[in-house]
């Protein structure tokens, strides 16, 4: 038979699933006053229980969920005026004032496959394989992983297929030196002195901004679950939510999502390659045992 304190928990998870359907729904609303009123609780409560049921506010969730359709909308080609107002979104200038953080670039140069954006880029070896790093006007827009430049390269096209892209070797630049030392040192073979690391230009919700940032915290040779992480950051039932925000992960490396691995301890997987995760974990945990 359930306790009391299943129940009372089984009734604020039904309250929060209603919530979160009127704000999923084509003309929920999403202030929190209404929301109170839909899910039966106070709207305090509702504010405390949907943040650590679901790891954003029901204000950030409203707005992931808005620039999520707007993506979507742009990707299907409708005009961005449309788009921006089909989304949800009152005013235009409200979702410029966001774009570059959540599309990392305007919504016309995100539906044009990145049209607009310069985006500069190089390439070196390390102890991994190939790494590439790339830049955008506004910080690093990517670090990848791969067998040789060609797969890179090509991968870098696909994600921003319309970007002017330039390669840059001889000097590159002092953003694309930065990330390239932070890696060298992080895997042993740079000096300790390294650059300021420059600003990030990523598209992100809330969630996963917290979840990267959550994975940065983890100590070099350390690794936890999914689930481990999840309540971690006080979303216990989060941990697929969790595995996404990783998988969506464009920054290797420097956001160090291969130190999740499945609840039964195996290493599950990561986009860069399995054979790549295993020996950075067992470089990590080599340095971090030599440093006492």
């Amino acid at each position: 038979m359930k306790t009391q304190v299943q129940f009372m928990h089984s009734a604020t998870d039904d309250a929060l699933e209603r919530a979160r359907a009127t704000l999923d729904s084509e003309d929920g609303a999403s202030d929190l006053a209404t929301l109170a009123a839909v899910a039966g609780l106070s709207p305090t409560h509702l504010q405390r229980a949907f943040r650590r049921r679901y790891g954003v506010s029901p204000a950030e969730y409203a707005r992931a969920r808005r620039f999520g359709q707007l993506r979507e909308a742009l990707r299907d080609g409708v005009a961005v005026t449309d788009a921006v107002y089909e989304a949800g979104f009152g005013s235009g200038s409200r979702v410029y004032e966001e774009s570059d953080r959540r599309l990392g670039m305007t919504p016309a140069s995100y539906r044009a496959g990145g049209a607009g954006a310069s985006i500069r880029y190089t390439t070196t070896g390390t102890s991994l394989g190939r790494l590439l790093v790339a830049t955008t006007a506004k910080g690093i827009c990517s670090v990848t992983l791969g067998e040789d430049d060609t797969a890179l390269e090509t991968r870098l096209a696909d994600e921003f297929p319309l970007a002017e892209r330039e390669r840059v070797d001889e000097g590159r630049d002092e953003w694309l030196d930065a990330v390239i030392a932070r890696v060298a040192r992080d895997l042993g073979w740079g000096d300790g002195d390294t650059p300021a690391m420059p600003p990030i230009d990523v598209a992100a919700t809330a969630f996963q901004w917290r979840v990267w940032d959550a994975l940065t915290r983890i100590p070099r040779g350390e690794t936890l679950s999914y689930g481990e992480l999840a309540a971690k950051l006080g979303v216990p039932k989060a941990a697929r939510a969790i595995g996404r925000a990783c998988g969506s992960n464009k920054l290797a490396l420097l956001v160090p999502c291969h130190r999740i691995i499945r609840e039964d301890g195996s290493l599950g997987g990561w986009r860069w390659g399995m054979e790549i995760k295993r020996q950075l974990l067992a470089t990590e945990r080599a340095m971090s045992a030599a440093q006492g």
